[in-house]
């Protein structure tokens, strides 16, 4: 249902749903999402634990960050943001849904291939 938000295909694996929602998220080489926001009225937000391979994550207006496995990456709500595999490697990361009040996702524009074809 999600495949429509990315370019390439990615593979979604529900770890935990009951607490807190903890996802699985393997990228193809390539493969990145959507620019999107997790709004929030309160509390909400994403972390991002990587696990394994290459990807990037980027906030709008900022450079692009590289992602390694161990590395954590904090989103806060109201943060339009994109994240995904490097353009010549797997990736995969656990995305933990931070709970929140009012909380809602709002998925925009796709990420300019120009833009991300300048990742290495």
């Amino acid at each position: 249902g999600f495949a429509q938000y990315f370019s390439g295909k990615s593979y979604l694996a529900p770890l935990s749903t009951a607490q807190v929602g903890i996802y699985n998220v393997t990228f193809e080489p390539g493969c990145r999402n959507n620019w999107h926001i997790h709004h929030a009225a309160k509390g909400g937000g994403q972390i991002l634990v990587c696990v394994a391979g290459r990807g990037y994550y980027q906030e709008w207006g900022k450079a692009p960050q590289e992602l390694h496995p161990g590395d954590v990456v904090n989103i806060p709500p109201e943060v339009k943001h994109w994240h995904g595999a490097a353009p010549d490697c797997w990736f995969s990361h656990l995305a933990v849904e931070v709970p929140g009040e009012g909380t809602s996702n709002e998925w925009c524009e796709p990420v300019q291939e120009e833009t991300y074809k300048e990742l290495r």
